[in-house]
């Protein structure tokens, strides 16, 4: 079983590279966003606190997120983990640690997708996914072969983020580099990172990945 962290600022690829993992190894990706909204559904003690929480419209406690995230855990047989989402802070990093200690596992790897600010720009400003499958597509560098058709499912429901513009990218990205980017040193001090080209070919991060991913497993 092997646990990575996926690091990088919106639009370097996480959430692409995360789902080909879990396709492809059997990974449990763990979305914060996700289990949020599962467990404000599931009816458990647990659920009905994050339900208060939110419906109250206050935000989510890090002993909220680290209780559902050691749930998630217990009850899953997957090749590893993918978290997703958190850490985003170096508080939240000290409370996963913690968590990870005390559940008898441990951190393989945090991996951050590097990128050029200026290129991501460009990428993310042509970027638009099917909102039926999930796959994403960009203007210019990977259109559909089929004008508003998904390649992969062949719906015709075509989304893009309304914040997947240059003026929204730069606060993202300001906020990325503010709160998150410490995490980069955090680790490093800790000798977890390793680094990659997150602008590279989809398939290229996949091997650098799938390489990391390897060599930690049998570490």
């Amino acid at each position: 079983m092997t646990n990575i962290i996926l690091l990088g600022p919106p639009g370097a690829g996480k959430g692409t590279q995360a789902r080909k993992l879990v396709e492809e190894r059997g990974m449990v990706q763990l979305s914060t966003g996700d289990m949020l909204r599962e467990a404000r559904t599931s009816g458990t003690a647990m659920g009905r606190k994050v339900a208060a929480v939110m419906d109250g419209g206050g935000l989510v406690t890090d002993e909220i997120v680290i209780g559902l995230i050691e749930e998630k855990m217990k009850g899953s047989r997957g090749a590893g983990f993918i978290f997703d989402g958190f850490p985003r802070t170096l508080a939240q990093a000290d409370a996963l640690g913690a968590m990870l200690k005390r559940s008898g596992q441990r951190l393989d790897a945090v991996i951050e997708m590097r990128v050029d600010d200026e290129a991501l720009v460009r990428r993310i400003s042509g970027r638009f996914t099917c909102g039926n499958c999930g796959e994403v597509y960009h203007d210019q560098t990977r259109p559909t072969k089929k004008p508003g058709t998904c390649d992969v499912c062949g719906s015709t429901d075509m989304q893009r983020r309304a914040d997947d513009n240059a003026e929204s990218l730069k606060v993202r990205l300001m906020e990325y580099y503010k709160k998150t980017s410490p995490l980069i040193g955090y680790y490093y001090a800790l000798g977890d990172l390793f680094t990659i080209d997150g602008l590279a070919e989809i398939g290229d991060v996949a091997k650098s990945l799938a390489g990391i991913v390897d060599q930690q497993a049998v570490s």
